[in-house]
């Protein structure tokens, strides 16, 4: 059974991730391209472990990564979503974090800036959250690129699963932090 729908913007639709999209997510994680600012690559097993994690932070927070697919196609493209997150050295206990990964044959085609801009707009107007956060490795200047499109900037940095990260953040627009 396929989950509900979660977001849509104009050329990509979002929803859950179900274990149905495991052969995508293994093939996407297992890539040493897309993974190369991850610690690591993921085998199979991990990419469902992976799945299921989306699955309990849903339960929880009410939401998590989603799958991205072409709302034309219904072709799946990558992941976008919030995941909460504790940082060290910040004064909050979590925040929402804006994450975006796309499956290397999909890359430069604005569909990253696209989902994070619509998962940014959710947290804010749907969600509440008056800020949002995206970590990203100081290497990692395409993400960066991603991040600075829909409006977020260096805050911070922090080290997130044991490498050095910048922290970007958004504010709400009338949010008073």
């Amino acid at each position: 059974m396929r989950a509900s729908l979660s977001l849509e913007s104009s050329r990509l639709r979002m929803r859950e991730l179900d274990v149905d999209d495991l052969p995508f997510v293994s093939s996407m994680l297992s890539d040493p391209e897309v993974m190369r600012f991850y610690p690591r690559c993921l085998d199979r097993d991990e990419s469902l472990a992976w799945i299921e994690r989306q699955r309990a932070r849903y339960a929880a927070d009410g939401h998590g990564l989603w799958l991205l697919e072409e709302r034309d196609t219904g072709m799946p493209v990558g992941q976008a979503g919030l995941v909460m997150q504790s940082l060290d050295g910040f004064p909050k206990v979590r925040y929402a974090e804006v994450g975006y990964l796309l499956h290397r044959a999909y890359w430069k085609r604005g569909y990253a800036t696209e989902a994070a801009a619509r998962v940014r707009e959710h947290a804010h107007t749907s969600l509440g959250y008056d800020e949002v956060i995206s970590l990203i490795r100081a290497v990692n200047e395409p993400s960066q690129a991603v991040a600075r499109r829909i409006g977020m900037r260096v805050i911070g940095e922090t080290i997130h699963a044991s490498l050095p990260h910048l922290v970007f953040g958004a504010e709400r627009q009338g949010a008073t932090g």
